[in-house]
């Protein structure tokens, strides 16, 4: 018979005595109840992974008690679209929704929507009709400079009213690069390989893990055809992403080390590393955590890229490897430490980027709440759930489901009572 894997409760009732630690001091160092702990060391009630990692660090585990309860992941992984003769769909209707889809063109055809209507519009892949050259060459400076004014209005506003426009921009520029010669048309279709690559961002942040992806596979296609191949390893990082959000940590980890390498531009490898240290986080193995974040800020550093391009990855972090840190400190069970770090962090954050203060500061004020500051969570997080609702991000509403379990604990306090109808408010103003 092969061993089976130790249950959690005897392990940390284990590891705990070989410690010296009575329940009462275990209690005191992760913020849960002497009685809560009693019973899950007696197998009467299940661990949540964020207690795993908090005793993981309390008694010094290496890990092991995290990986006896990893986050679950989702049961499904989202597949992408990938019709050959695509044709794009978009539906804007009188109150101002509107909605957007890729079909097999085929399937337009056959329902006669390839002719058009005045309230929905194909955006096609096929040859252009004209050369127009210095059109596209005029085109690509004022796409350039309206592409940082989308990402400042990313920032403040809801994606759905962002998305319409940045869809119909990377068809724009990609139906002129087909039209225009050969140093201008790379320029085009590079620049596009960027629009499409935030669209990806943005329906992730919208909730919509498929398109999210789907739009990912298009960045590339597009950058690959401009002659831009290195966007392919980030798209990656991308994967990589969604995976950690949906708690699958040996996917995370295993698709940022595919986007690592030698001859890859140091931002890419370094966003890479980055991330892959998150996984690591998540899976609770702090020396892989830390051995991966020291290679982010190596690479990342030494990034010496002057490529005319938009810059990969967030331009908000004056110091994305000291947040991402913070940010893995809370993961592995060292809330303390970690909002020490996300105070220092956030507060360096410009008042404009609406959107990456409230990602991170929910995060500290989760780290806050998690290392039993409760007032300073609650004094933290009120401002932030106000603001969430104009940002309205899937990845951000994780942290506040995190956020209000966490803070449930405490709920006899009376500062935890002000602030959840604010809590209940963001998670049902995004639908939760």
């Amino acid at each position: 018979m092969p061993d089976q894997p130790p249950l959690f409760g005897p392990e940390l009732r284990g590891l705990r005595l070989s410690a010296g630690l009575s329940l009462t001091r275990l209690s005191q160092l992760v913020h849960y109840s002497k009685s809560q702990l009693s019973k899950v060391e007696r197998g009467l009630k299940a661990p949540s992974p964020q207690l795993a990692r908090l005793c993981d660090a309390a008694l010094n585990a290496h890990g092991r008690l995290a990986a006896l309860v990893p986050e679950e992941p989702a049961a499904t992984e989202p597949t992408e679209t990938n019709d050959d003769g695509e044709v794009w769909i978009m539906q804007l209707s009188p109150d101002g929704a509107s909605w957007f889809r890729p079909v097999n063109r085929r399937q337009v055809v056959a329902a006669g929507a390839a002719a058009g209507v005045s309230t929905a519009f194909g955006l096609g892949i096929g040859p252009a009709a004209a050369s127009a050259p210095a059109v596209g060459a005029t085109l690509l400076d004022g796409a350039r400079t309206l592409f940082d004014q989308y990402r400042r209005m990313g920032q403040t506003s809801s994606p759905q009213l962002v998305l319409p426009a940045l869809i119909a921009q990377t068809h724009t520029l990609r139906e002129l690069a087909e039209r225009s010669r050969s140093r201008t048309r790379d320029g085009l279709l590079t620049l596009a390989s960027r629009y499409a690559e935030y669209v990806g961002w943005l329906t992730q942040e919208a909730g919509d893990e498929k398109a999210a992806l789907w739009w990912t596979d298009r960045a590339v296609e597009l950058a690959a055809a401009g002659g831009d191949h290195d966007l392919a390893a980030y798209a990656l990082v991308r994967r990589a992403l969604v995976t950690f959000y949906r708690g699958d940590a040996p996917r995370t980890v295993a698709l940022a080390q595919q986007a690592q390498g030698d001859q890859l531009p140091p931002r890419i490898t370094g966003l890479a590393a980055q991330q892959e240290a998150q996984g690591h986080a998540l899976a609770g193995d702090y020396d892989a955590c830390m051995r991966s974040l020291d290679r982010a800020r190596r690479f990342l550093g030494a990034n010496t890229s002057h490529h005319d391009a938009p810059v990969i990855g967030s331009t908000h972090l004056p110091d994305s490897v000291s947040m991402i840190t913070g940010w893995c400190l809370h993961d592995l069970g060292r809330p303390r430490e970690a909002a020490a770090v996300l105070d220092r962090e956030t507060a360096r954050i410009s008042e404009e980027a609406v959107r990456t203060r409230v990602r991170y500061g929910m995060r500290q004020a989760l780290a806050h709440a998690t290392a039993g500051e409760i007032e300073r969570a609650c004094e933290l997080a009120r401002p932030l759930l106000i603001a969430s609702s104009g940002v309205a991000s899937a990845t951000i509403t994780v942290d506040v489901h995190r956020l209000a379990r966490t803070l449930h604990r405490f709920h006899e306090q009376r500062v935890v009572r002000e602030l959840s109808p604010h809590l209940a408010a963001a998670l049902h103003g995004y639908g939760a």
